[in-house]
């Protein structure tokens, strides 16, 4: 009789004797388990017969119960002894035949093979100067209303930066009011100085997009802009922040620079900045030599942006710049082609990434 059909009753002797071989014979931990279930399971031989005591008269319920529950113990340590052997013969299996090669050279890991893109790492030196003159980084939406994008920064309403070609809009809104992808990080300065008190000292690093892809342009770039807001700022002060700045982006000791009268909607007087460059070989070093070229524009805060965010400019005034990220990484790292800055090349980015404990900082070095 199989062990699976066994019923109450009969002896308990022969019982045991068969559970004890079956047991015995099970040769993997499946055919351990439904000779447990056939014993111990919940319509197992051994259970039937414990609930077999209540039909039985009390002074017989002792001596049968001992007997059965001796039976339930003697088969429940077989059955785990035939598990630990076949646990370890599992194991001893798993042992000779998966096998590692030690010699094969250990795989670098993430810390190892990852990168970090470089404009995330300009942008971190970025931020790690600007910290140091004691400013703080401020964010905003990438989709922007178009008075924040525009009006509010007088730009008019004739001006070419308005036109489809050069700016994403969404769908017209019911009142007639159009959403826009930010052209620039000034939005950010609008709701800054809308929500905080002067006197303000922030940078605003972020994407911005604009209609536009060639060698040196994509629809999506990165800017970093800077407005500096309270009683006493001149253009001494913007000026230095500059040279400051550039020093430091580029690891040189002395840069000549020059401010060339310029033209913003929103700054008065504007200017846009070159700095001295010299190319020795395919290498551009920057800060010396007698040519030129054009890194940022910059000017003093037009007294209509001011009077937009609620801010007397007879007693406000305040400087504002911006600065390609992706140009800055260009320029100092020798990266010819902005497009391939967003093309998911892993070569590339191999080549010109940086190692993710590579963090740059002032006094370790910003490009170590």
């Amino acid at each position: 009789m199989s062990v699976l059909d066994a019923t109450p009753g009969g002896d308990l002797q022969a019982l045991e004797n068969e559970l004890l071989e079956a047991i015995g014979a099970a040769g993997d931990l499946n055919a351990l388990e439904k000779v447990r279930i056939a014993a111990l399971g919940k319509k197992g031989r051994i259970s039937l017969l414990m609930k077999s005591l209540g039909t039985m008269a009390p002074e017989e319920r002792k001596a049968f119960g001992q007997t059965v529950n001796g039976l339930k113990q003697r088969v429940s340590d077989a059955l785990s002894a035939r598990k630990d052997h076949l646990d370890a013969a599992e194991l001893a299996g798993r042992l000779a035949t998966e096998q590692v090669d030690i010699s094969l050279a250990v795989r670098p890991g993430p810390l190892r093979e990852g990168r970090i893109h470089p404009v995330s790492q300009v942008m971190d030196e970025i931020n790690e100067i600007f910290a140091d003159l004691g400013f703080s980084v401020a964010e905003g939406p990438d989709i922007e209303s178009d008075y924040n994008n525009f009006t509010a920064l007088n730009i008019p309403l004739e001006h070419p930066a308005r036109q489809e070609h050069d700016t994403f809009y969404f769908n017209e809104k019911a009142d007639g009011s159009r959403r826009v992808l930010r052209t620039h990080m000034s939005p950010v300065q609008i709701r800054t100085m809308l929500q905080e008190k002067p006197p303000l000292r922030i940078i605003a690093p972020g994407r911005v997009y604009r209609g536009d892809s060639d060698q040196t342009h994509t629809p999506m770039f990165h800017q970093v802009e800077g407005l500096v807001i309270d009683t006493e700022t001149h253009m001494g002060h913007l000026k230095w922040v500059l040279e400051e700045f550039c020093k430091a982006i580029f690891e040189v000791d002395i840069v000549k620079m020059r401010f060339r009268a310029s033209h913003f909607p929103f700054t008065e007087p504007s200017m846009e900045v070159d700095i001295g460059y010299t190319m020795v070989g395919n290498e551009m070093r920057i800060g010396e030599g007698d040519d030129w070229l054009e890194i940022l524009g910059c000017g003093m805060v037009h007294p209509n942006v001011l009077r937009n965010v609620n801010l007397d400019p007879e007693i406000y005034q305040g400087f504002a710049f911006g600065v390609g990220i992706d140009r800055i990484a260009m320029l100092k790292y020798g990266m010819p082609d902005l497009r391939a800055f967003f093309a998911a090349d892993l070569r590339w980015l191999k080549h010109y990434g940086f190692l993710p404990l590579d963090v740059p900082t002032l006094a370790g070095g910003l490009s170590r």
